[in-house]
């Protein structure tokens, strides 16, 4: 009995593997790590840790003000997804932290909601679980392969709008009236201008200034010292002139300019909701629409970024298994007094640029993450941090996320893209975040299948060779018994009714008595495409007509099996003596299954002799 325990825990790890394995996914992939790890690989990895835990601690803070929530929160996001998700993750350059656009997307939740500051706090563990666990689910069922088709002019139209938006939310702190507006009636675009128009005669022209010394300051050491941390040391430097001329010139005024609140180990625990008073399935209900909608854009951000470090340094990207880690960093945060995890691609990039070797790099980065969260709860010194100089930072990020080029791109290369870029941009301008994202994705796949749901009939003729070649529109047709309709394109639900009307049509003709189907290059067979066959099978019958399949391959010819329409198709053949309507494809002569299919014609017409008719798609010249 007592070595029960010890092997139940064994056969349940056991279990564990096998089932994520079983999955496509490593449960630890971290393990490999160190294997042939050494000495250099250790002081490269440190070094690219020292340079992305310099960028990572004041992105984290600008990210928290971002979304309006208490700054500890975005560095203790930086912090604990970067010590996470390595260790799970399949790409070893990838950081994960607090983005742009997951912030903005919970600032724009919370803020149409007119929630309390005290409630938010209250549902960000919560929030932070639900993401993770949708990424979770999400990578066990391989939703992220899904993520391929989601057209790239839709998340070129959300970053350009959501980047619109943090410029014009940000307004308000190097304006300093961000206590004056009015917090009521969401925060669209269209609202957050008009609010700072109306308290425009309210604004103050030191933290203006003192935006424009830190964005000149930015730009400056951005151009000349790009391999140094610009970021916090432009930071450091607008702090360090706010006290000193808050001190030494008391009169200028700078002393009155909002800077942010300290904090202590104690804010580091979160804050849950009161259950007494707030039911817990009221607050999935509330969440589950946003949280869908971070954890979606956070795997798109993920996979786009990863794939993009796969190019530079050839590793195999694995997309389930990333977004696995952003799943697992995301539940790791809601311990935490933390705000949901997306993949950085500025931090990834710098992770891999100042040499990163493993995914060892992350976790030094988000240790030393860590131990900045201790030395700012015991030396506040995000007390002397302007707002209006992390907005003026913030605003340049944002203006680096819209890409001039990449948009033209979008907008020439076709009128569908052109589309769903322009009413996506639209939609964060108008409508809540995680929203908008949902509109761009579902116009981006109304247009494509709107391509992909329609067949092209084209039209075919026996040559004196007695092989298929495509008919010449000069020649006259003549009146046909037989109809070959060679059918292209992909057969599934979408396109069912239209293939449908398309053959229809040919039993207009009183001479036609038998149509022969082409299925060679049909693919992607569905439920409704099979019973719309089958209508066809059967309304065709009941006028004394027939219909015979040729060409068809092994994937059409299991879902005619399985559905049973087979039967249906086969129905009136003596099966005994060889008969059949269906003539499976031979890739050694493609041809041969439509020539046996013309021979059952014939035996069909009780004739060895009759005239071929090709159909002819006439939407096909207007394509």
């Amino acid at each position: 009995m007592a070595a029960s325990g010890p092997n139940f825990f064994r056969s349940t790890i056991r279990a564990l593997r096998r089932f994520f394995f079983d999955n496509g996914l490593d449960p630890l992939p971290v393990r490999t790590t160190f294997r042939n790890y050494n000495g250099g690989k250790f002081r490269a990895d440190v070094r690219a840790a020292l340079n992305v835990a310099l960028l990572a601690l004041p992105q984290g803070m600008a990210y928290a003000a971002i979304a309006e929530l208490p700054i500890v929160y975005g560095i203790a996001s930086s912090a604990v997804a970067a010590i996470i998700a390595p260790l799970f993750a399949g790409s070893r350059h990838t950081i994960l932290g607090p983005t742009n656009a997951t912030s903005l997307m919970v600032f724009s939740f919370f803020a149409a909601s007119g929630m309390a500051t005290s409630d938010k706090l209250a549902l960000m563990p919560m929030l932070c679980l639900m993401v993770g666990m949708f990424c979770i689910f999400g990578a066990l069922l391989k939703v992220a392969e899904l993520l391929q088709f989601v057209s790239r002019s839709v998340l070129v139209g959300y970053i350009s709008g959501a980047a619109t938006l943090i410029i014009a939310n940000q307004c308000k702190h190097l304006l300093g009236i961000a206590d004056a507006l009015d917090t009521g009636g969401g925060r669209s675009f269209v609202h957050l201008v008009l609010n700072i128009g109306r308290h425009l005669a309210e604004s103050h022209w030191q933290p203006l200034l003192l935006g424009a010394v830190t964005l000149g300051t930015f730009l400056f050491l951005q151009r000349k010292f790009r391999s140094l941390p610009t970021f916090a040391i432009t930071l450091v430097l607008a702090s360090a002139l706010n006290w000193a001329l808050g001190n030494f010139i008391p009169q200028s005024g700078f002393d009155a300019v909002a800077t942010f609140d300290p904090f202590s180990l104690s804010d580091l625990r979160p804050t849950f909701p009161n259950t007494t008073t707030t039911s817990l399935f009221d607050q999935l209900s509330l969440l589950t629409a946003v949280a869908f909608a971070i954890a979606f854009l956070a795997s798109l951000e993920n996979t786009v970024m990863s794939k993009s470090l796969a190019s530079r340094t050839g590793d195999r990207p694995d997309i389930n298994q990333d977004m696995f880690s952003v799943g697992m960093a995301n539940v790791v945060t809601s311990i935490f007094a933390a705000m949901p995890a997306s993949g950085s691609l500025t931090r990834s990039a710098l992770n891999y640029e100042s040499g990163a070797r493993s995914r060892l790099a992350s976790i030094m980065c988000g240790l030393l993450c860590l131990l900045g969260v201790f030395f700012l709860a015991f030396v506040p010194l995000v007390a002397f941090v302007p707002k209006a100089a992390l907005s003026a930072l913030v605003i340049a990020i944002a203006v680096s996320l819209i890409n001039p080029r990449v948009i033209r791109i979008c907008l020439r290369s076709t009128g569908d893209d052109a589309a769903v870029l322009i009413i996506t941009f639209l939609a964060t301008l108008v409508a809540p975040l995680h929203a908008a994202i949902f509109i761009g994705v579902a116009l981006s796949i109304t247009l494509f299948l709107r391509k992909a749901s329609t067949p092209h009939l084209v039209e075919y003729e026996i040559d004196d060779e007695g092989d298929l070649r495509e008919l010449d529109q000069k020649r006259k047709r003549p009146n046909p018994a037989i109809s070959i309709v060679h059918v292209e394109g992909n057969l599934f639900f979408g396109a069912a009714e239209l293939f449908r009307t398309q053959v229809q049509r040919l039993v207009v003709d009183e001479n036609l008595q038998v149509i022969i189907l082409r299925l060679k290059n049909a693919r992607h067979l569905d439920a409704t495409s099979v019973m719309a066959l089958e209508d066809l099978i059967l309304s065709t019958r009941s006028k004394g007509r027939h219909i015979i399949v040729s060409g068809a391959g092994r994937d059409v010819y299991k879902v005619l099996k399985l559905s049973g329409v087979l039967l249906t198709l086969q129905e009136g053949c003596k099966r005994s003596e060889g008969q059949t309507n269906l003539f499976l494809n031979h890739p050694s002569n493609p041809n041969i299954s439509t020539r046996d299919a013309l021979l059952r014609a014939q035996e069909l017409l009780g004739t060895k002799e009759a005239d071929i008719k090709i159909y002819f798609d006439p939407n096909k010249d207007k394509k």
